[in-house]
Protein backbone atom coordinates (compact mmCIF):
# COMPACT_ATOMS: atom_id res chain seq x y z
CA UNK A 1 0.00 0.00 0.00
CA UNK A 2 2.95 2.40 1.07
CA UNK A 3 4.77 1.43 -2.50
CA UNK A 4 1.96 1.54 -4.65
CA UNK A 5 -0.78 4.09 -4.02
CA UNK A 6 0.71 5.91 -0.90
CA UNK A 7 4.38 7.24 -2.40
CA UNK A 8 3.67 8.03 -5.43
CA UNK A 9 0.54 10.37 -4.29
CA UNK A 10 3.91 12.60 -2.57
CA UNK A 11 2.59 11.24 1.08
CA UNK A 12 6.87 11.10 1.53
CA UNK A 13 6.78 12.22 5.73
CA UNK A 14 8.38 9.49 7.17
CA UNK A 15 6.27 9.80 10.27
CA UNK A 16 3.52 9.46 8.58
CA UNK A 17 4.54 6.22 6.68
CA UNK A 18 5.76 4.93 9.48
CA UNK A 19 2.33 5.45 11.17
CA UNK A 20 0.82 3.76 8.24
CA UNK A 21 3.47 1.03 8.49
CA UNK A 22 2.49 0.44 11.91
CA UNK A 23 -1.29 0.32 11.81
CA UNK A 24 -2.91 -3.02 10.40
CA UNK A 25 -6.03 -1.65 8.15
CA UNK A 26 -7.34 -5.15 8.23
CA UNK A 27 -7.97 -5.38 11.44
CA UNK A 28 -11.14 -2.37 11.26
CA UNK A 29 -12.57 -3.93 7.77
CA UNK A 30 -15.14 -6.74 8.09
CA UNK A 31 -14.37 -10.29 7.62
CA UNK A 32 -15.36 -10.12 3.86
CA UNK A 33 -13.70 -7.03 2.78
CA UNK A 34 -10.22 -7.75 4.40
CA UNK A 35 -8.98 -9.07 0.72
CA UNK A 36 -9.96 -5.27 -0.11
CA UNK A 37 -8.05 -3.41 2.89
CA UNK A 38 -5.51 -1.92 1.18
CA UNK A 39 -7.03 -1.11 -2.43
CA UNK A 40 -7.06 2.42 -3.04
CA UNK A 41 -11.10 3.00 -2.39
CA UNK A 42 -13.23 3.99 0.23
CA UNK A 43 -14.81 0.59 2.14
CA UNK A 44 -17.82 0.45 3.72
CA UNK A 45 -18.10 0.09 7.74
CA UNK A 46 -21.55 -0.46 8.24
CA UNK A 47 -24.88 1.98 8.59
CA UNK A 48 -24.32 3.79 5.68
CA UNK A 49 -20.38 4.97 6.29
CA UNK A 50 -17.22 4.15 4.69
CA UNK A 51 -13.78 4.26 5.67
CA UNK A 52 -11.48 7.16 3.18
CA UNK A 53 -9.04 5.82 1.10
CA UNK A 54 -5.65 5.21 2.03
CA UNK A 55 -4.17 8.14 0.05
CA UNK A 56 -6.27 10.41 0.90
CA UNK A 57 -5.48 9.36 5.06
CA UNK A 58 -2.03 9.73 4.45
CA UNK A 59 -2.42 13.19 2.54
CA UNK A 60 -4.72 14.59 5.06
CA UNK A 61 -2.19 13.22 7.90
CA UNK A 62 1.15 14.92 5.75
CA UNK A 63 -0.85 18.27 5.52
CA UNK A 64 -1.84 18.47 9.12
CA UNK A 65 1.81 17.81 10.27
CA UNK A 66 0.89 16.82 13.91
CA UNK A 67 3.69 16.87 16.20
CA UNK A 68 4.07 14.28 19.39
CA UNK A 69 2.81 16.78 21.73
CA UNK A 70 -0.05 17.42 20.04
CA UNK A 71 -4.17 17.11 21.09
CA UNK A 72 -5.93 16.19 18.58
CA UNK A 73 -9.82 16.43 18.20
CA UNK A 74 -11.41 13.78 15.09
CA UNK A 75 -14.68 14.34 14.38
CA UNK A 76 -15.94 10.96 13.02
CA UNK A 77 -14.43 8.06 14.59
CA UNK A 78 -15.70 5.51 11.85
CA UNK A 79 -14.07 2.42 11.72
CA UNK A 80 -11.37 3.84 14.13
CA UNK A 81 -8.50 3.27 11.56
CA UNK A 82 -7.89 6.81 11.26
CA UNK A 83 -8.05 7.57 14.87
CA UNK A 84 -4.85 4.69 15.19
CA UNK A 85 -3.48 6.84 12.78
CA UNK A 86 -3.43 9.87 14.70
CA UNK A 87 -2.51 8.00 17.63
CA UNK A 88 0.99 7.28 16.33
CA UNK A 89 1.45 11.01 15.93
CA UNK A 90 -0.49 12.60 18.50
CA UNK A 91 -0.02 13.12 22.50
CA UNK A 92 -3.83 12.60 22.57
CA UNK A 93 -6.51 12.02 20.30
CA UNK A 94 -10.14 12.94 21.40
CA UNK A 95 -12.73 11.44 18.85
CA UNK A 96 -16.38 11.94 17.87
CA UNK A 97 -18.97 9.79 16.63
CA UNK A 98 -21.98 10.40 15.74
CA UNK A 99 -23.36 6.50 15.64
CA UNK A 100 -23.09 4.95 18.70
CA UNK A 101 -22.44 1.31 17.30
CA UNK A 102 -19.78 2.41 15.57
CA UNK A 103 -17.95 4.12 18.46
CA UNK A 104 -18.58 0.98 20.50
CA UNK A 105 -17.17 -1.21 17.62
CA UNK A 106 -14.28 1.43 17.46
CA UNK A 107 -13.62 1.01 21.26
CA UNK A 108 -13.16 -2.67 21.14
CA UNK A 109 -10.61 -2.71 18.44
CA UNK A 110 -8.70 0.81 19.77
CA UNK A 111 -8.65 -0.32 23.20
CA UNK A 112 -4.88 -0.93 23.62
CA UNK A 113 -4.06 2.89 23.02
CA UNK A 114 -4.13 4.61 25.58
CA UNK A 115 -3.62 7.80 24.10
CA UNK A 116 -7.43 7.97 23.43
CA UNK A 117 -10.48 9.56 24.07
CA UNK A 118 -13.91 8.02 21.95
CA UNK A 119 -17.04 10.25 22.24
CA UNK A 120 -20.68 9.85 20.61
CA UNK A 121 -22.98 12.54 19.87
CA UNK A 122 -23.70 14.81 16.79
CA UNK A 123 -20.72 17.03 15.65
CA UNK A 124 -22.46 18.52 12.90
CA UNK A 125 -22.41 22.13 14.16
CA UNK A 126 -19.39 21.80 16.16
CA UNK A 127 -17.95 20.78 19.17
CA UNK A 128 -15.82 22.15 21.95
CA UNK A 129 -14.16 20.00 24.46
CA UNK A 130 -13.46 21.83 28.09
CA UNK A 131 -9.87 22.98 26.32
CA UNK A 132 -8.62 24.56 22.92
CA UNK A 133 -7.06 21.72 21.03
CA UNK A 134 -3.75 21.71 18.62
CA UNK A 135 -5.45 20.15 15.60
CA UNK A 136 -8.64 19.27 14.28
CA UNK A 137 -9.67 16.96 11.84
CA UNK A 138 -12.72 16.03 10.22
CA UNK A 139 -13.18 13.66 8.30
CA UNK A 140 -16.46 13.88 6.62
CA UNK A 141 -17.63 17.51 4.19
CA UNK A 142 -18.94 20.52 4.61
CA UNK A 143 -20.44 22.86 2.41
CA UNK A 144 -19.50 25.77 5.25
CA UNK A 145 -17.59 25.23 8.55
CA UNK A 146 -18.91 25.70 11.76
CA UNK A 147 -17.62 28.60 13.47
CA UNK A 148 -17.34 26.60 16.75
CA UNK A 149 -14.83 24.62 15.30
CA UNK A 150 -12.57 27.56 14.68
CA UNK A 151 -12.88 28.67 17.69
CA UNK A 152 -12.24 24.96 19.51
CA UNK A 153 -8.70 25.58 18.15
CA UNK A 154 -5.78 26.79 19.90
CA UNK A 155 -3.81 30.21 18.74
CA UNK A 156 -1.11 28.29 16.23
CA UNK A 157 -3.45 25.80 16.10
CA UNK A 158 -4.93 24.05 12.97
CA UNK A 159 -8.12 22.55 11.03
CA UNK A 160 -8.45 19.78 8.29
CA UNK A 161 -11.80 20.12 6.53
CA UNK A 162 -13.30 19.11 3.47
CA UNK A 163 -15.22 22.04 2.20
CA UNK A 164 -17.81 22.14 -1.03
CA UNK A 165 -20.46 20.10 -2.81
CA UNK A 166 -19.29 17.19 -4.59
CA UNK A 167 -18.10 16.88 -7.58
CA UNK A 168 -16.36 20.24 -6.63
CA UNK A 169 -14.68 19.91 -3.13
CA UNK A 170 -11.59 21.13 -1.70
CA UNK A 171 -9.52 20.68 1.20
CA UNK A 172 -8.58 23.41 3.70
CA UNK A 173 -6.27 24.42 6.44
CA UNK A 174 -7.62 26.61 8.62
CA UNK A 175 -4.86 28.11 10.78
CA UNK A 176 -5.53 30.16 14.02
CA UNK A 177 -2.93 32.82 13.24
CA UNK A 178 -4.26 35.19 16.49
CA UNK A 179 -7.23 35.66 19.32
CA UNK A 180 -9.58 36.31 16.42
CA UNK A 181 -8.21 35.54 13.05
CA UNK A 182 -7.78 32.62 10.77
CA UNK A 183 -5.86 32.37 7.66
CA UNK A 184 -7.00 29.26 5.40
CA UNK A 185 -5.10 27.63 2.91
CA UNK A 186 -6.42 25.07 0.03
CA UNK A 187 -3.93 21.82 -0.45
CA UNK A 188 -5.63 19.46 -2.68
CA UNK A 189 -8.73 18.39 -4.13
CA UNK A 190 -10.93 15.80 -3.07
CA UNK A 191 -14.36 13.92 -2.76
CA UNK A 192 -15.62 12.23 0.75
CA UNK A 193 -19.39 12.10 1.63
CA UNK A 194 -21.20 15.09 3.46
CA UNK A 195 -21.14 15.18 6.95
CA UNK A 196 -24.79 13.68 8.61
CA UNK A 197 -27.63 16.30 9.31
CA UNK A 198 -24.92 18.85 7.46
CA UNK A 199 -25.63 17.57 3.90
CA UNK A 200 -26.01 20.18 1.28
CA UNK A 201 -29.52 21.59 0.55
CA UNK A 202 -31.19 20.07 -2.84
CA UNK A 203 -31.67 22.14 -5.19
CA UNK A 204 -34.96 22.61 -7.15
CA UNK A 205 -35.65 23.14 -10.43
CA UNK A 206 -38.84 24.68 -11.75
Amino acid sequence: MIEQQVRPSDVLELRVLSALAAIMREDFVAEDLVPLAYADTELPIGYGQTMLSPVVEGRFLQALDIQQEEHVLEIGTGSGYFTALLAQLAKQVSSIELIAELSEQAQQKLREIENIALYIGDASQGWALPDRVDVIVITAAFVTVPERYKHALQVGGRMLVVVGVSPAMEVQIIKRTAERQWQTETVFETVIPAMINAEPKPEFEF
